[in-house]
């Protein structure tokens, strides 16, 4: 994301969906960015991680504002958002919807009223709220109602099929993943997986950017974590 970053005013990070694999991912190098001085984790369970800065906290999402108000200390604050699922995890196509759009919409409202300085979003390639498939459409329509809610401080990511290390097994993911590797240089970059390490990543770059896309699509995720090392390194 282009930008001049801002690393000298300490910042607080709130990640919502930090068990999954984008979220796990995304805690270590926001413990790593020295911009942060506090890491807050909404979690239903303990996530085992030993990492400085790390805080844990509860994802009660009807009371965050009770929760997270002793927490945050820091002039400014970012929130990530990372929660997804999948209608065979969630059970019924409305647990899906209540886990995909209610619950980061609920997340988006406390941004809201903190205010903070920047929402990322992880969503999903072809979101579109007029589309035939289930997925997309709920997709998509977050991502509307996340624009009503927060405005100008709200940045989407929209990768393509994630490629990482997943707690939970997804067959149709990984026989996808398998099936592409062999042909990954040929594809398209807007179709090619995208690394779970430069999702996370992109978020990073995105919230600490000055300036940037209020989209950013598959293509644009490839090689952050590459270029962020490159950038520290020099």
């Amino acid at each position: 994301m282009a930008g001049k970053q801002n690393r000298t005013t300490e910042r607080a990070a709130v990640v919502a969906g930090a068990s999954g694999l984008v979220g796990r991912e995304l805690i270590g190098r926001l413990a790593r960015t020295p911009a942060y001085g506090r890491v807050i984790a909404l979690t239903r369970r303990a996530l085992g991680l030993q990492v400085h800065k790390l805080l844990e906290a509860p994802a009660r999402f009807d009371a965050l504002d009770d929760v997270l108000a002793p927490l945050l200390r820091h002039p400014t604050v970012d929130a990530y958002c990372c929660l997804g699922t999948t209608i065979r995890t969630a059970g019924s196509q409305q647990a899906f919807r209540r886990v995909d759009h209610d619950l980061v919409l609920a997340f988006a409202r406390w941004a809201a009223r903190v205010p903070v300085s920047r929402l990322v979003v992880v969503s999903a390639l072809g979101a579109d709220a007029k589309s035939r498939v289930f997925y997309n459409r709920v997709k998509g329509e977050t991502e509307d109602d996340l624009r009503a809610v927060a405005g100008s401080s709200l940045v989407l990511l929209r990768p393509s099929l994630l490629d990482g290390p997943r707690a939970e097994r997804r067959w149709g993911e990984s026989l996808a993943l398998t099936m592409t590797r062999p042909v990954r240089t040929w594809l398209p970059a807007s179709l090619r997986p995208v690394a779970v390490e430069d999702v996370a990543q992109s978020m990073i770059d995105a919230a600490l950017a000055e300036s940037g896309p209020a989209v950013l699509e598959s293509a644009a995720l490839q090689g952050a974590a590459r270029r962020a090392e490159r950038s520290a390194g020099s």
